[in-house]
Order: C-alpha cells, then sequence, then structure tokens
C-alpha cells in the first residue's frame, strides 16, 4: 500500500549542532522554492486555475465554523501528492474514506467555467459561505489524486462517451466539462428542444461527450415542469427501455449510467401495453406495488441489454444519490444549511435510499458477472457525508431568505463535492 506523504523532519535533528540548523534552513528554503515551482506547473494546479472568487482558504474560515475545530495542519499533513498505482487502487476501496481540508481548494470557478446551470452556480447566486469548497474525498489506505484534465483527455482520445440518467447525471457532466476546461473548452454541438439532452466535441482530442436525459431508462410519459410540479401521473412501461440511449448505444466506449430518484414519484405502471399497478396512485384503483419492484424490474432490463449487447462499451453505473432534506422534502418546505461534511456516526442513510442502493448492487453484481465491462462507481456513502455541498435556496439568484424559496439540498453546487466523483472515475479508468 502506498505510504502517507510525510515530511522529513525529525526530532532528532533537534540534538544537532547549530551549524547543522544552518544547512537544515537552507534545505527548506529550497525544497520550498521547488514546491512553488512545481505549483505553477503542475496541470492540477495551473494559473488559469488560481481562484478569484470563491476567497483563499483564510478568508473561508470564519464563514464555516467546521474549519475552526480543526487542528492545524503541519508539513506533517498528508496532501496526497502522489499517485498510487494500479496494484495500491485494486487494493484499495475508493468508495471508504473521509473528507478532509484540501487548502488549494477547486480547480475551476463559475467565472472560468461557462458550462454550470443557474440552479447549480451558487457563487453566482449568492451563497455567502466558501468553506464547502475545501475538502477532497480521500480514501483509506491508498492514495487518490485529483482529476487530471490532461491525463483524462489523452486517454478519451477518438473515443465517445455518455452520461446516461436524471439531472444528477446531467450535474455530474456539467462537473467533467469544467474540469476538463483547464485544458480545451468543449464545443456544443447539439442540444434538444429542452436543453436536456446534449452533445459537446473537443475537436482536438476528437473526444465526443454526451448526456442524454432518461431518468427512468425506461420509456416514459412525463408531465413535469423544470420545478418538479407534475400536471398528471407519469407512465411507466416496464419492459421497454428508453430508445434515446439505446439508439445510440453501439456509438459509445463508455457510458456512466445512473436511475434512482425518480422512481420514488407517483407513477402508473404499464407492460404488454396495459396498465398493471402503480406507485402512490391513490384513488386510482390500482394495485400498489411500490418503487422497489418498478425500480428492479427497470435494473434488469437495462443490464440485460448491456450484457447481451455485441457492442462492449464500458458501463460505470453509479449508486443512487442521498438528499439532506431536512424538516421536510422539496416540496414541502424541507431546507439544508449545513456548512460543513459530517462524520460517519452523525449520519445513516435513508430508508429509501438504502433500499434503492440494495436493489442496485444485487443488480449489478448479477451483470458483473454476466460481463467483465462493469465497473460500480458507488458514490452514495461519501455524497451523504456532504449535507454541505447543496445549493439549498441558491438555487435561485440571491434569493429572499425570509421569503419562501424552493431549497435544492439533492443537486451539487459547482464547484463542489460532485468534482470528486471524477477523481474516482479518473482512477477506476486507470486501473
Amino acid at each position: 500500500m502506498v505510504k502517507e506523504t510525510r515530511s522529513d523532519l525529525n526530532p532528532l535533528f533537534a540534538q544537532k549542532h547549530n551549524y547543522h540548523h544552518v544547512f537544515l534552513k537552507l534545505a527548506v528554503s529550497c525544497l520550498l522554492v521547488g514546491l512553488a515551482i512545481r505549483l505553477l506547473f503542475t496541470d492540477s494546479f495551473s494559473l488559469s486555475s488560481v481562484l478569484r472568487n470563491p476567497p483563499p482558504l483564510a478568508n473561508a474560515i470564519p464563514n464555516s465554523p467546521f474549519f475552526s475545530s480543526l487542528p492545524s495542519y503541519s508539513v506533517d499533513f498528508p496532501v496526497n501528492q502522489t499517485q498510487s498505482s494500479a496494484q495500491d487502487a485494486v487494493e484499495c476501496d475508493l468508495f471508504v474514506g473521509d473528507w478532509v481540508p484540501d487548502l488549494n481548494g477547486p480547480m475551476y470557478t463559475n467565472e472560468s467555467c461557462r458550462v454550470i446551470e443557474d440552479h447549480q452556480n451558487c457563487m453566482r447566486n449568492g451563497r455567502p459561505d466558501s468553506g464547502y469548497l475545501y475538502w477532497r474525498w480521500n480514501p483509506r489506505g491508498c492514495d487518490l489524486p485529483k482529476f487530471s484534465p490532461k491525463k483524462f483527455l489523452h486517454m478519451m482520445r477518438d473515443k465517445s462517451w455518455a452520461f446516461i440518467g436524471d439531472s444528477i447525471s446531467r450535474n455530474h457532466v456539467q462537473s467533467l466539462l469544467c474540469l476538463l476546461s483547464q485544458v480545451e473548452a468543449a464545443d456544443e454541438v447539439y442540444h434538444d428542444e429542452g436543453y436536456k439532452s446534449k452533445i459537446w466535441k473537443f475537436t482536438s482530442y476528437n473526444f465526443t461527450l454526451s448526456v442524454i436525459w432518461s431518468p427512468f431508462l425506461m420509456k416514459a410519459d412525463i408531465f413535469e415542469d423544470i420545478n418538479g410540479v407534475s400536471s398528471s401521473e407519469t407512465h411507466l412501461h416496464l419492459d421497454i427501455l428508453d430508445d434515446k440511449w439505446t439508439n445510440q448505444y453501439k456509438n459509445f466506449d463508455y457510458v456512466a449510467i445512473a436511475g434512482g430518484k425518480w422512481f420514488l414519484k407517483t407513477a402508473i405502471y404499464h407492460e404488454n401495453n396495459t396498465v398493471t399497478s402503480c406507485h402512490k396512485c391513490h384513488g386510482k384503483n390500482l394495485t400498489e406495488v411500490g418503487y422497489q419492484h418498478a425500480y428492479r424490474k427497470a435494473l434488469q432490463q437495462v443490464f440485460y441489454f448491456m450484457t447481451q449487447s455485441e457492442h462492449k462499451t464500458v458501463v460505470f453505473f453509479r449508486t443512487t444519490t442521498p438528499d439532506h432534506f431536512e424538516n421536510g422534502e422539496w416540496f414541502s418546505g424541507g431546507y439544508c444549511n449545513t456548512t460543513g461534511p459530517f462524520k460517519e456516526e452523525q449520519i445513516e442513510v435513508r430508508y429509501e435510499d438504502s433500499i434503492m442502493r440494495s436493489i442496485e448492487l444485487e443488480e449489478f453484481h448479477k451483470a458483473k458477472n454476466a460481463s467483465a465491462n462493469f465497473k460500480l462507481l458507488d458514490t452514495t456513502g461519501l455524497s451523504l457525508l456532504r449535507p454541505d455541498g447543496h445549493p439549498g435556496p441558491y438555487r435561485q439568484f440571491h434569493p429572499l431568505l425570509n421569503a419562501k424559496v424552493q431549497n435544492d439540498c439533492l443537486h451539487w453546487c459547482l464547484p463542489g463535492p460532485i468534482d470528486s466523483w471524477n477523481d474516482i472515475l479518473l482512477q477506476m479508468l486507470a486501473i
């Protein structure tokens, strides 16, 4: 296993003679100069990613009480500057770890990245605290390097990648686009009528990146506006895949696919062109079967299609994303105002998310046994620990905090914790 990066400071140095102190100071000075030069030229902290907004960590601390209780970190603090080997990555569980302070902060800002959707642009929308930007995910037992846009684009030369799912998948791909923009800004070459599905091209690398909005992954008739208000129940066909992604599947070298949250909504279920059952359809005289039945059946259909396809795409299946609504749901006044990460003992997975993840793991492992091209992007646990990373009321531009506003405690601010998903994604690609 890769050991933590430590300084060479040693208490035995204190027993040396005075002239040794002179040489020690000279050596430390040279080390600091070298480190400064490295920071100027490494692609994970280039001049183009110097933060103008948000402020440096020192200015963020007063806005985040979580930092005031942290110990002051010395040179002895492990900063994960070394790449871990493929063998180390295999032995290490990338999804078991802790959120630790990151003094450098994010690689981009809302000023340097132009593809952030308004609802996730927390800094532009006036979020006053910035401490949530200065954390990174640190797996226990191995190093997780920060995302390298050069390395990713080099690996993706002449390739095509699609993110398939709901608005969280779109949130994820925007994070990836922002990180990659440090090397090359993508050209948007397509969008659908509602701007929910898009295609970008990285011309220098002949790399195509797509997001396909398919919240159920199955054929569905949806009657919902941008604020989540429905004019009628969703009609979901549990035996028909959504052809928005299946028709394009053969074009993709890589796919990141996810579902989950939409299955909690009211829906009428169809099979064999017949209404068979429902979820939360009170007064409809239909059999209530629950979201578990529908979600399992959908994943079985999705994975069967992928494992039986002659086109062997590399599939990253992302587990369900937890939300952090308190004192209500998104439609009933729920909010999230925590300003720092949780520790494991401070929070538990909600019942619905626990059930969903259990279904996901069961069906994923069946698919994994049928095809070696499946990889599990198990972000549920690490995301659960970041209640501070959501837009909250700052999904709107400078909301009137004393007025009634709809909080967003499901999606992620950009920059924000979701950027670490891409750190892990690249590490999994490198294995």
